[in-house]
């Protein structure tokens, strides 16, 4: 099998480029920056450099990439071959998937709407997304997975305090959007769902939380659990990145058709006060549509058990799943 995985270098996508190649897969890691994996000895592809702010070219092409030579095994797992350049550049995006590809795994995305203008962020997002989704259906690829967010729902990066329609939060949950980062991620599902109608691919938007290693969980841990206001945007969840890629594995591979989003937590919160406590305090008024015992994450993860058989296995510092 071999994957392509755009945001290679990034966060997700460095646990979900381990992840690939300790089940054997063969991986085209598309990187904005020059990036290396362990135990993989360094030949990359090259591109002219895009914005180095928004991983997009402005509009036209950044030129022409050369394709270097594959990045050679120095260890187990499968082979990774690297292309360096934006995953808004039809160029780049077209060089990483010559060769036979089986699926895509698209990360790349400007994760925040302080990381640029509203155009950079919005228009960066979409572009992106389009441009991946369309060189794979033109290349007959038949699944992709997108990185969508929870931050879809608007609360996160909304200039005022909002609250969600309910708990515990399910994919029906209407967005109710402020920022461009969130309307960029609702546009990138509507696309994933755009190309499954026309081409036949199935696609999975993959709703992440807030995602990161052990040590950053620890500190996002810490700090929610003496302010637990500051979690509350987030429904006080978060997601492992092992965790996350393991998601993004399933995804890409077990069977499936149609087009899918799904939210993916943690099982339990940061915060050691029980969650029905936590929303009578800081999202007073939101119905508890059905109870939710204990330190539950007020987040229906069910889908995604359901389509891909994920259960997260990794917690916190402080915290196991149980």
């Amino acid at each position: 099998m071999r994957i392509v995985v755009t945001g290679a270098g990034g966060n997700i996508g460095r646990a979900t480029v381990a992840r690939l190649r300790t089940a054997g897969a063969d991986v085209v890691a598309l990187s904005l920056e020059p990036v290396t994996f362990p135990d993989v000895v360094s030949r990359v592809g090259t591109a002219s450099a895009p914005d180095a702010r928004t991983g997009v070219d402005g509009g036209g092409r950044s030129g022409a990439v050369t394709a270097g030579a594959p990045e050679a095994r120095n260890g187990g797992g499968g082979r990774v071959d690297v292309v360096i350049g934006s995953a808004g550049d039809p160029d780049v995006v077209a060089a990483a998937f010559e060769g036979p590809v089986d699926a895509v795994i698209h990360l790349a995305a400007i994760p925040a709407p302080t990381l640029g203008t509203g155009l950079e962020v919005f228009g960066g997002n979409t572009r992106a997304t389009f441009v991946v989704l369309d060189e794979a259906a033109r290349r007959g690829v038949r699944r992709a997975v997108l990185a969508s967010s929870y931050a879809l729902l608007g609360m996160p990066f909304s200039p005022h305090d909002l609250h969600p329609p309910y708990y515990p939060l399910d994919e029906a949950a209407p967005p109710r959007i402020e920022d461009p980062y969130a309307l960029s991620k609702l546009v990138d599902e509507l696309t994933g769902e755009m190309f499954h109608r026309r081409d036949g691919m199935d696609v999975v938007a993959l709703r992440f939380p807030f995602t990161g290693d052990t040590d950053r969980l620890a500190k996002a841990a810490a700090d929610v659990r003496a302010d637990p206001a500051k979690g509350a945007r987030n429904s006080w969840a978060y997601l492992h990145v092992d965790d996350a890629a393991e998601a993004a594995w399933l995804a890409a591979t077990v069977p499936l058709t149609g087009f899918h989003r799904c939210f993916l937590a943690a099982p339990e919160t940061f915060c050691d006060t029980p969650t029905e406590e936590l929303i009578a305090a800081h999202h007073p008024g939101v119905p508890v549509r059905t109870p939710i015992p204990g330190r539950r994450v007020p987040i229906d993860t069910g889908a995604a058990t359901r389509l891909l058989g994920f259960t997260p296995s990794r917690g916190t510092a402080s915290s196991s799943p149980r």
